[in-house]
């Protein structure tokens, strides 16, 4: 791994969704964290626990199921640079079981060095309650999906998401990525079942918007999804052009850290 590897992620995503100066993403460098390898659907926090670090996304992608469902009902999925429990920083006590959907890497980074960024810098403080504003508006975009959407919409527009939510981190700018979930998961996540998200699957590639072959998914027809889906993307809060203040060495890329 890199050195730096969890600032630059944490860097990328914040700079993502608020203006940061260098002196800012400069008090990121020295950030202490436990860098840990998860096995696919291997928890990584669980419902009761009490919480004293964040958990930062490096690599992979990870899920907050619901721990009464038995089907484990996804209700939320991170992506690269992403804090999937932010909100530990108010309230510990976790609500949730918080798995590993595939193999994933993660920084575990003290809640004290949040409070002492904060106190440090109000445009961090600023921006990670940006990040904090971001993942409430995604959930509310969840209940919509989930309760509004018909099966082929709901994919499409999970799917878009997740494609907007990596760019705007320097992932899957060619469409291309590492898919976030089987079939299994993508069925929890938009509440079908298995059989009919296959099906759903298989109608998005006949309609020649998707490919998704041995574990890669590639958007083929990104404005014909985006109509599908209804999708707009300004809930996510990402500014539409982002300035990276780091200087080109500390960028960076995705070849920086390797799963386990």
């Amino acid at each position: 791994m890199q050195a730096g590897f969890a600032f630059s992620k944490l860097a990328d995503r914040l700079a993502s969704l608020g203006e940061l100066t260098a002196d800012d993403l400069d008090l990121l460098v020295d950030m202490p964290s436990t860098i840990t390898h998860f096995s696919p659907h291997q928890p990584i926090l669980r419902h009761g626990d009490d919480a004293a670090q964040c958990t930062l996304l490096l690599q992979g992608y990870i899920s907050w199921q619901d721990p009464e469902a038995s089907n484990g009902q996804i209700t939320s999925i991170s992506v690269p640079g992403d804090i999937a429990d932010l909100q530990t920083l108010y309230r510990p006590r976790i609500n949730g079981n918080l798995i590993a959907l595939g193999p994933a890497v993660v920084a575990q980074v003290p809640h004290r060095f949040f409070r002492e960024l904060a106190a440090r810098s109000p445009a961090l403080s600023r921006t990670l309650l940006l990040m904090l504003l971001a993942e409430h508006a995604m959930q509310r975009n969840w209940t919509v999906n989930l309760g509004s959407r018909d099966a082929l919409t709901r994919v499409a527009h999970l799917i878009c998401e997740i494609i907007v939510r990596l760019q705007s981190v320097g992932v899957a700018a060619d469409f291309r990525l590492s898919s976030p979930f089987t079939q299994s998961d993508l069925a929890s996540a938009c509440a079908i079942s298995p059989v009919h998200a296959n099906r759903t699957i298989q109608e998005l590639r006949r309609c020649n918007m998707l490919q998704w072959q041995n574990k890669i998914l590639t958007i083929t027809d990104w404005s014909g999804l985006v109509r599908l889906a209804h999708f707009d993307a300004s809930y996510l809060g990402i500014r539409s052009r982002r300035q990276d203040a780091r200087p080109e060495s500390q960028r960076s890329t995705n070849a920086d850290i390797a799963l386990a």
